[in-house]
């Protein structure tokens, strides 16, 4: 008599091994995936609302560049007119006196000092300059804050953009250049925020 034997049913260790395997490489390509797209979503959020801070602090700039004039103690509207740094003197906050204003970078930030006019007659004590961070995630690099152009430019290139020694006299229009990343080792660019500025109150061909 044929004894029949039954095929066992089920599936083998091995089997169960291959499938745990497979089934792990699938939730780590997911959570790859969802890490990634997390971290684009991220950069792109932190991107626009650097840009967005950059914009700002560029509006400002501008708006008090343009009005600046003589100082309160007789001293010229521009002090200093460096790559990174500016000081004028410009009544930013409506008072009728005239503040000294310093902006300049630090590192990755935008900073904005501001000296009021104190005593009689009236002086500005630099050390008692009031510092805040007006804007964020800068990257400058070799490219320069500020540009300075005298009052024949753009018709005339022979002289701009001016040296350091003729820009404190020369200067009628400035040119601002913000260049903002959040992740300078992993964006692809940075995205430059920029401005011209002329002088009302130093104009010379009125």
């Amino acid at each position: 008599m044929l004894l029949l034997q039954k095929k066992q049913a089920g599936v083998t260790l091995i089997e169960i091994i291959v499938s745990i395997g497979i089934f792990a490489i699938i939730v780590v390509s997911w959570n790859v995936i969802v890490i990634q797209n997390y971290r684009t979503t991220s950069f792109g959020d932190d991107q626009q609302s650097a840009i967005r801070e950059a914009r700002e602090a560029a509006a400002i700039m501008v708006r008090e560049i343009r009005e600046m004039s003589t100082a309160e103690n007789g001293a010229y509207a521009l002090e200093d007119a460096q790559d990174d740094e500016i000081i004028f003197f410009s009544d930013v906050d409506s008072d009728v006196l005239t503040e000294r204003i310093r902006y300049f970078i630090d590192g990755t930030e935008l900073k904005k000092g501001v000296t009021e006019p104190t005593g009689d007659p009236l002086e500005y004590v630099t050390s008692t300059e009031s510092v805040i961070t007006i804007a964020n995630h800068l990257f400058n690099q070799s490219n320069n804050l500020f540009t300075y152009y005298d009052e024949f430019y753009p018709y005339s290139t022979s002289t701009n953009p001016l040296p350091a020694p003729a820009r404190l006299i020369s200067t009628k229009l400035i040119h601002i250049q913000l260049h903002v990343t959040v992740d300078p080792a992993n964006a692809p660019e940075t995205f430059i925020v920029e401005s011209d500025v002329q002088l009302r109150n130093l104009k010379t061909n009125l």
